[in-house]
C-alpha cells in the first residue's frame, strides 16, 4: 500500500456525509462552533456563497454578508469539526462560478434572483 492510498483512506474517514448540496449564489446559514471558556456554543453565520473550492477533505466555501454596512467574508472548511451544521435558506440564480463582482456592489445591486427549480 503506497502513501497516497493511506492518506486517502484516513481522509475518507473524516469526510462528513450529512452536508446539503450547495451551489454558488445560495444563501446559507452556517452554524460555527465557538469555544467560550470550557463550553462550546453554536453561532450562526448567514450569507451568500460567492465561491466554492472542491477537493475532497479540503472543500471550502466562501460566504459573504454585509454587517453594519461593511462586507464580511469568511471561508469555511466544510468537513471541519468546527462546522456544526449548514442549512440552505434560498437558492440563487447566477451565471458564473465565482461571484467576486459582488464585492464592488452596494445595497440593492447585491441582490441575487431566487431560483425555484432546485429544491432546498
Amino acid at each position: 500500500m503506497n502513501v497516497q492510498q493511506i492518506i486517502r483512506d484516513i481522509e475518507s474517514e473524516q469526510l462528513k456525509t450529512d452536508l446539503p448540496t450547495i451551489y454558488v449564489g445560495d444563501t446559507v446559514k452556517v452554524g460555527v462552533k465557538i469555544k467560550e471558556g470550557e463550553k462550546f456554543r453554536v453561532q450562526p453565520y448567514e450569507g451568500v456563497v460567492i465561491s466554492m473550492r472542491n477537493g475532497g477533505i479540503n472543500e471550502t466555501i466562501t460566504v459573504r454578508k454585509v454587517f453594519q454596512g461593511v462586507g464580511v467574508e469568511r471561508v469555511f472548511l466544510l468537513h471541519s469539526p468546527r462546522i456544526d451544521n449548514i442549512k440552505v435558506m434560498r437558492r440563487g440564480k447566477v451565471r458564473r462560478a465565482k461571484l467576486y463582482y459582488l464585492r464592488n456592489r452596494v445595497g440593492k445591486a447585491t441582490r441575487i434572483q431566487q431560483r425555484f427549480d432546485r429544491s432546498l
